[in-house]
């Protein structure tokens, strides 16, 4: 089952007289279905859309991936990871701000849109549910995590904060805007969340 074995749908490591070929047919495949979805939706792309337009087998396809929803998870995350780095400004504020902001270009992108497809697809399949957790938040939280270790090291953060509670102050109003639709997302609005995070809701007391 998926959410036993997250591990299993990650392309596996092949025999170096194949490595070439099978690097080639990987990144076809990729590349198809990241086009595919720019213009469909998560459940209009099919499999058979995806080998058409790759050049490769139906065959070559579920030798590395059991469903095509994990294929479009493999896309998206290639392309998060071309579009949303990790900054060492040498502040931890700076560095938020410029990932927070990088977060919600590539969200809001036609290459970065299925993200709330996936959420939804998640909620009536719970394995394609677990498997996004392993392999998407918790890989992304655990690299946006050196940012927050960085600023605690530096006395930028408090040490008594817990990092979880303190990434879903940071990120959290994002996610809600982009699932919700509620309201704008953009640079400025990546700042203000910013501000309202490192420095509270508390009124400072004068006198």
């Amino acid at each position: 089952m998926m959410a036993k074995n997250a591990s299993s749908i990650a392309p596996p490591e092949s025999k170096p007289r194949g490595r070439q070929r099978s690097s080639e047919c990987e990144a076809a495949i990729l590349s198809a279905t990241t086009e595919l979805l720019k213009k469909k939706s998560l459940r209009e792309v099919t499999a058979d859309a995806i080998v058409q337009r790759a050049g490769v087998s139906k065959a070559t396809l579920y030798k590395w991936w059991p469903n095509k929803n994990l294929v479009a998870l493999d896309a998206f995350l290639a392309n998060m990871r071309i579009n949303v780095g990790i900054p060492d400004t040498g502040s931890a504020v700076e560095d938020f701000k410029q990932v927070l902001e990088a977060v919600i270009h590539f969200y809001t992108s036609p290459a970065g849109k299925t993200f709330r497809q996936f959420v939804a697809e998640g909620q009536s399949d719970p394995e394609f549910l677990e498997v996004f957790r392993q392999r998407f938040l918790r890989t992304r939280r655990q690299e946006t995590s050196i940012v927050w270790q960085r600023g605690v090291e530096r006395g930028e953060i408090r040490d008594d904060v817990d990092m979880d509670i303190g990434m879903d102050l940071i990120f959290g109003p994002m996610i809600y805007r982009l699932l919700s639709g509620h309201a704008s997302l953009d640079d400025a609005h990546a700042e203000a969340m910013i501000e309202v995070a490192f420095h509270g809701l508390q009124k400072k007391k004068t006198g």
